[in-house]
């Protein structure tokens, strides 16, 4: 059956009816503090999109929070919220020791979940084309929000989210967790000495990142009846069913449509996201962003997966620094200065065990010119960046004390908005002048026109805001 959407003006309605205070003055605290919650009260969650990333990531790691409770899930296939559910429940009985704990309502419409005043807070760990628009509906409902990185599939749309978080007062993380020290300090250790000018004057980055492959066509299949298949497309174009576009039906192995650009950009966004908000931290850009890039890149010519292979890009900032960015680089950053250098990853790990381009078993973690670079302590009187011990952790920490969070909405906009300028240039045989202020292009109305994709009526997050000017 066609999904029949929420009346939108009505939506935005109700939404703005509990956050009119917070646009008049963005700094004010929410519900959570003067409500139903008080600091030290469960914070109830929901999570939206129940596949591989929601189940090896976000939900386990958010319920070994005593403070959190996951209480529903919704997902537009209704077998994976219902296992979603299932995996939910079972983690309680099985951690906890507690059978029955928890009944996790299920939704396959998160409109209608975001409707529950019960919940506090949402996880968002859909498919990349997804984020912004449903991170944007629940600021609009008050709820606080988790986001899977990218933080967008355009520049355009990631601006929006930005400012209605912004707007809303609403506690936001970016799934970035290079930055917290669980499970990896080495990245925040390496910021922090090159911030401290451990290697110097900071002059060039380099930023490892893996391409995707190609692959066949595939045929029309029919649409599993599990499958909400037009909410699932979302705001992009209506395109046939094949199972290797969207998910596995059964498992939870890496999904097609991450190789597809209908839905995404590819590893630029996937690994990009991480590696080059790293990059950012380290060169002290964190609110900005490139001034001049130039790319080329490898595109399939055939087949259903689409999305870029191999690729190089540069791109240089106001402060002088400029970024080479390839997978001809081992996947990490290299920070080189005029007296040294540092590099950082991940060591040998993957995002995740399924994705491409996986790292030198003997990669190391961290590495500099001079050992003893590494060894350097961090006066009192020098920059201490933001220490979050676990991403998760960090956003409940932040819920109740309102304080912002270590990656919040700007910030992940802005790393976002840099892999997606790269990504553009990869599609256009010339120089890019980029204002990082405007968040225009220099004289280029062809790749001005690139900063937005159409929407299909009524999806996007053009259309969630149809009628409604602030």
């Amino acid at each position: 059956m066609k999904h029949q959407p929420i009346n939108r003006r009505k939506f935005i309605k109700r939404a703005l009816s509990s956050t009119t205070v917070a646009f008049a003055a963005p700094t004010i605290v929410s519900s959570y503090v003067f409500g139903k919650n008080k600091p030290g009260d469960t914070i109830t969650i929901a999570q939206i999109g129940c596949g591989r990333i929601a189940r090896g990531h976000d939900m386990p790691e958010t319920l070994n929070y005593a403070e959190a409770r996951i209480v529903a899930c919704c997902d537009p296939d209704s077998k994976r919220a219902g296992e979603g559910k299932q995996f939910v429940e079972n983690w309680y009985a099985e951690k906890r020791g507690k059978k029955n704990y928890v009944d996790v309502k299920t939704y396959t419409n998160y409109q209608e979940m975001l409707q529950d005043k019960s919940i506090d807070a949402v996880i968002i760990s859909t498919p990349d084309h997804w984020h912004a628009q449903i991170a944007i509906e629940a600021a609009l409902a008050g709820k606080d929000i988790y986001l899977q990185k990218p933080a967008s599939l355009t520049i355009e749309e990631g601006r929006l989210m930005s400012d209605i978080v912004h707007r809303t007062g609403r506690i936001f993380q970016i799934g970035s967790q290079q930055r917290s020290a669980n499970p990896w300090p080495q990245f925040k250790r390496a910021c922090e000495l090159v911030r401290n000018g451990r290697i110097g004057e900071l002059q060039t980055v380099y930023v490892g990142l893996p391409g995707d492959p190609g692959g066949e066509e595939e045929l029309e299949m029919p649409i599993p009846a599990n499958l909400n298949y037009d909410m699932w497309l979302g705001s992009t174009p209506n395109v046939y069913y094949t199972e290797k576009r969207v998910h596995p039906q059964d498992g939870y192995s890496r999904p097609g449509w991450l190789r597809c650009e209908q839905f995404g950009a590819g590893m630029i966004t996937g690994w990009g996201a991480h590696h080059i908000d790293t990059a950012h931290w380290g060169m002290d850009m964190e609110y900005s962003g490139p001034v001049e890039v130039e790319a080329e890149a490898e595109f399939p010519k055939h087949g259903l997966w689409n999305v870029h292979g191999k690729f190089k890009a540069t791109a240089k900032y106001e402060n002088g620094v400029t970024m080479h960015l390839s997978g001809d680089y081992p996947n990490g950053v290299k920070f080189v200065g005029t007296d040294g250098w540092i590099f950082v990853s991940r060591g040998a790990q993957k995002v995740t065990a399924s994705d491409p381009g996986s790292p030198e078993e003997t990669l190391e973690a961290l590495v500099a010119s001079d050992p003893k670079i590494l060894e350097s302590p961090i006066g009192e009187n020098e920059i201490h960046l933001y220490h979050s011990e676990e991403q998760h952790g960090n956003w409940l920490d932040s819920i109740k004390t309102r304080k912002q969070p270590i990656a919040n909405a700007e910030i992940a906009h802005r790393s976002c908005s840099a892999c997606l300028v790269n990504h553009i240039a990869m599609k256009l045989p010339r120089k890019l002048h980029w204002d990082p202020v405007k968040e225009r292009f220099k004289n280029d109305d062809e790749a001005n026109a690139m900063l937005s994709r159409p929407g299909r009526f009524p999806y996007g997050s053009r259309f969630v805001l149809d009628g409604f000017k602030w």
